[in-house]
């Protein structure tokens, strides 16, 4: 009643109950006019009922809480700065509203504040309580949603009546179930990539900029390839540097490097990224061992896709010499995917980003290196023997 007569613009997100949904949709959607008295869905035990609320669509966000309180609600409203703004002392004031927590009687309902984001996607912050809020308000560590901040793909939205009540829910329950334990967001680093760009000047001369832009085209257009194939990736190497170090490009790169799990190839990528436009470069190693792909993208920017391999301790990438055919092999800790935004996008990066950066630049992956060898540079190299050359004609293919 309350979210509806105030016209407050949200969807239901709480995974128990979508769960239940989900398992049936069908009967849901054919089920228009449920009778209030049969409450299938939303008397499921539980302390929380999670909402999303699209806080770019809200008008009316100060008359709410009176009529909230009136209505015998207890409400706790929490915010904080926006993460973007980090760093810049002039906006540091600027506080935006992360979450809501609602009590009656002995329920509480919360509510998630889904921030629109320039990459088409939703982002939520961390529920963090201040000093002075009352921690036993409600039980907070059972909360779903909000010990991290989180990124979700934007659903379509759908209307059903459950338990007598007309609710939005995602159209694709399923699809928002899957992402929830997956959503994990973290920031770039913009109070550091101020501090970094001050110290070591940004590269903003006419080729710099040309590269940026092109390598960002190449990016979108290498993420929607992979998009479309339903093959998971991360940002690698100099590209994944460059996000963490300076949250954009590092100019004098000159390709995007990009880390896809063995187990996620489909033999179908290259097809793909030849008809997105994208010819094959190289082609190196084989799916069991050592893959690597390397596309022609516009004006000499290359995209390289390196594939890893678990073991119990570390994971690896491959890497092949083709004058010699030596392998080499880059050891890396143990991690795994975090969302970010990276030029207008959301996409992956290692969660464990510092050990995974350390491992492949060393401790002073701070400085900038414009020489680097990619057999003796890294600190993560090793030698991994020579391909037999019976089977050069399969491993060492360029074009």
């Amino acid at each position: 009643m309350l979210t509806s007569s105030q016209n407050v613009p949200v969807f239901l997100i709480d995974p128990w109950i979508l769960e239940l949904i989900n398992k049936n949709l069908e009967q849901v959607k054919n089920a228009s006019q449920g009778s209030a008295s049969d409450c299938r869905f939303l008397c499921v035990p539980r302390d929380f009922t999670a909402f999303a609320l699209q806080y770019h669509l809200w008008k009316n966000e100060d008359g709410w809480f009176p009529i909230a309180e009136n209505m015998g609600f207890q409400c706790l409203k929490i915010e904080s700065k926006d993460p973007r703004l980090d760093g810049i002392d002039s906006l540091s004031g600027t506080e935006i509203p992360l979450h809501y927590v609602c009590k009656l009687a002995t329920h509480a309902v919360h509510v998630v504040v889904f921030h629109e984001r320039s990459g088409n996607y939703l982002w939520h912050g961390h529920l963090r309580l201040k000093g002075h809020m009352d921690r036993k308000f409600v039980p907070f560590r059972k909360l779903q949603f909000g010990r991290y901040p989180g990124a979700f793909d934007r659903p379509e939205l759908q209307q059903v009546t459950i338990d007598g009540l007309d609710v939005l829910i995602p159209k694709d329950p399923g699809h928002f179930l899957e992402e929830v334990p997956h959503s994990r967001f973290i920031e770039c680093r913009y109070k550091e990539a101020r501090a970094f760009l001050q110290q070591y000047l940004d590269d903003n001369s006419v080729d710099a900029m040309a590269f940026r832009k092109r390598a960002k085209e190449l990016l979108q257009l290498a993420a929607k390839t992979l998009n479309e194939l339903g093959v998971p990736f991360w940002l690698s190497s100099g590209t994944c540097l460059g996000w963490y170090r300076q949250c954009s490009i590092i100019p004098y790169s000159k390709d995007v490097d990009l880390g896809i799990f063995i187990q996620d190839y489909k033999p179908d990528i290259i097809l793909a990224f030849q008809n997105a436009g994208l010819p094959l470069k190289h082609k190196f190693g084989k799916v069991e061992d050592s893959l690597e792909l390397s596309f022609q993208g516009k004006d000499d920017v290359k995209l390289d896709i390196f594939f890893f391999y678990e073991e119990t301790d570390h994971m690896w990438n491959g890497g092949t010499q083709a004058k010699t055919g030596k392998k080499f092999k880059y050891l890396f800790p143990k991690f795994t995917l975090c969302w970010t935004e990276f030029v207008d996008m959301k996409v992956h990066v290692p969660c464990e980003t510092v050990d995974y950066i350390e491992a492949n630049y060393g401790k002073t992956w701070k400085i900038p290196v414009q020489t680097w060898d990619w057999k003796s540079s890294p600190p993560n190299v090793q030698p991994n023997g020579i391909w037999p050359i019976s089977e050069w004609d399969e491993v060492i293919q360029l074009y």
